[in-house]
């Protein structure tokens, strides 16, 4: 009886497996990128899915009982005001659960910084868990926040740009990673 939203769906992968374990009433997905959103939809078949552009998320007002966005907050460019759209769109009493390792505190952000912004075009600021938990905190949420964890094996990969060792690889998903539980006042 739950109503979902997955802020940066990419291609709506999250909500379909979501469904598939543990089925809700309706999820939405948004996402800045045009074409992973007609993909989602493309995919979504006979699921209770919408997928729609990020900037549309005002549009349903406080729906939602839970929304989640993995490594995804980092990339917003206003994170204040992202906090108070997320709380928007959220009932009250509502969790956002919001996954990054990306920030001040990780040791590998410098040249993770490096490479996204080599490979894409968009602008983000450094973040520190500060900055992430104050904005939320401004807007209203209770925040908690914990390792994320890992419970499976982390694979290598020689040569990989991002992990460049195998204790930077186990550092990002054992220690740098955070979870973010953001519960909504009222």
């Amino acid at each position: 009886d739950r109503s979902v939203l997955d802020f940066g769906c990419n291609q709506g992968g999250f909500l379909r497996t979501l469904h598939a374990i543990r089925p809700f009433r309706f999820g939405l997905g948004v996402d800045i990128a045009v074409e992973s959103i007609a993909t989602a939809a493309a995919a979504k078949g006979g699921l209770p899915l919408e997928f729609q552009p990020a900037e549309r998320l005002s549009d349903h007002g406080a729906r939602f009982d839970i929304a989640f966005s993995h490594e995804v907050i980092y990339l917003v460019p206003d994170v204040v005001h992202h906090a108070r759209q997320v709380s928007a769109a959220l009932r009250p009493g509502g969790v956002y659960y919001a996954a990054t390792a990306c920030h001040t505190g990780n040791r590998l952000w410098p040249l993770w910084r490096r490479l996204i912004e080599d490979r894409s075009r968009l602008a983000f600021p450094d973040r520190s868990l500060d900055d992430y938990a104050g904005a939320f905190h401004e807007a209203g949420f209770a925040v908690e926040m914990r390792s994320f964890g890992h419970g499976g094996f982390a694979p290598y990969e020689p040569g990989s740009a991002y992990y460049p060792t195998a204790e930077d690889r186990m550092y990002a998903m054992t220690e740098a990673k955070v979870l973010f539980r953001l519960v909504k006042g009222g």
